[in-house]
């Protein structure tokens, strides 16, 4: 027998695009390069450069300018990169555009460049992260919707799904027939999710009417960590952006106090339509909870934009008046710049210390929505954490079982 060797599939690598306009300055272009970044790692590939251009508005034909795309096709066929990802959504017309550039003989060229926004990006996360029937049904229905306006001459073989002889009808040419498939997949995908919908919504009447608490927040705060913590059982969780799509719901006890508690998938800026559309099922645990716990890294520099980020999309799901607990995760991580003594420059948010973030917090929100600072990998003020929950799933179980009362 001949030896075999088993080699690695090569990383895969890209450059980010991103523009400077009227509404979005450079350090706010910055750090959301910062996070396509963390998504093309998550991704599995890895991002080797980035490019930037100050525009009033996205050139409508190619998104950058000429000059700019120039530099990026030179760079890209200089180190050959396998992609080019763009921070924002290309239209339709921008896509075709920029694949001729960058694939101008797709059909007999050495190596295609795949051209990916950011939508599509995530989109390919939440591919490889779906494990069940629903996340994968879910995921499938969110890319079709992206893929049916953008179809070009480079997705033109759909019809081998099903069979291409027989598929087109009279006079239709090729995209016309990809174009139908995809709506038919996407009315069979829609009644799939009708059914699991259906499925979901008899398990959470089955659950009898035992208070639900759901964790939200921007993606990455370390939600699952706490589960793990609280629930006192294995929740999957890494570092990675999405870790978890499939919403876990676990009994807690505290005391002699039965809840149950859930996990969702985390929120993120510039979220595909499609996805928060496709995702609407899932949000229904958060809807349909009576005490909400908003989980924020306060080690992240800029938290308070994923705080709003996470209070808007919860306001858009009709969720922003349920009773909160705002929870800030990993102060074990938060380092405060310290200023000299002698430096006469006005203090900022960079030097502010966990008190003074905490008193900021409390008077911002207001003395009757209780705010918390853990860490939950070093199990920090774990124990204030429980005793807060606690009190508040009493209060609800009270209004609700006041004949119960014995139980705590």
């Amino acid at each position: 027998m001949g030896d075999y060797y088993i080699t690695e599939a090569k990383e895969e690598t890209a450059v980010l695009v991103a523009i400077t306009t009227k509404t979005q300055n450079q350090e706010q272009t910055r750090e959301y390069l910062e996070e396509l970044a963390f998504l093309t790692e998550t991704s599995g590939a890895k991002a080797v450069k980035r490019f930037t251009q100050k525009m009033d508005f996205a050139n409508p034909k190619t998104f950058l300018g000429s000059g700019k795309m120039e530099e990026v096709l030179h760079y890209v066929k200089e180190h050959a990169i396998d992609m080019v990802i763009f921070d924002d959504d290309l239209s339709p017309a921008q896509l075709r555009n920029v694949e001729r550039i960058f694939n101008p003989d797709p059909d007999h060229a050495d190596h295609n460049v795949k051209i990916l926004d950011r939508s599509n990006l995530i989109l390919d996360i939440f591919a490889r992260r779906a494990r069940t029937a629903h996340a994968k049904t879910q995921v499938e229905l969110a890319q079709y919707n992206y893929l049916l306006p953008r179809l070009t001459r480079l997705w033109t073989h759909l019809e081998r799904q099903k069979g291409g002889i027989g598929m087109r009808g009279p006079g239709e040419t090729q995209i016309e027939t990809d174009r139908r498939i995809i709506q038919q997949k996407i009315a069979l995908l829609k009644e799939k999710l009708k059914k699991i919908d259906k499925q979901k919504t008899t398990q959470r009447g089955n659950r009898g009417e035992m208070v639900r608490v759901a964790l939200v927040g921007y993606t990455n705060v370390g939600k699952s960590t706490l589960m793990t913590l609280l629930s006192k059982s294995d929740v999957f969780a890494e570092n990675k952006l999405f870790a978890t799509l499939d919403t876990t719901v676990r009994k807690v006890v505290l005391g002699n106090l039965p809840f149950l508690l859930t996990d969702t998938v985390g929120f993120i800026r510039k979220l595909p339509h499609e996805l928060v559309e496709s995702f609407k099922s899932t949000l229904d645990e958060v809807r349909e909870a009576d005490l909400l716990m908003h989980i924020v890294d306060i080690s992240h520099p800029n938290f308070e934009d994923h705080f709003n980020i996470v209070s808007n999309t919860l306001a858009e799901i009709d969720a922003a008046d349920k009773p909160m607990l705002l929870v800030f995760n990993k102060i074990d991580a938060y380092h405060p710049v310290e200023k000299e003594a002698d430096d006469p420059s006005p203090i900022t948010k960079v030097n502010y210390s966990l008190e003074k973030w905490r008193q900021t917090w409390m008077s911002r929100l207001g003395e009757e929505q209780q705010v918390l600072f853990i860490s939950a990998t070093k199990k920090q003020n774990i124990d204030a954490l429980r005793d807060l929950l606690y009190e508040r799933v009493k209060e609800i179980h009270a209004v609700r079982y006041p004949y119960n009362h014995y139980l705590y």
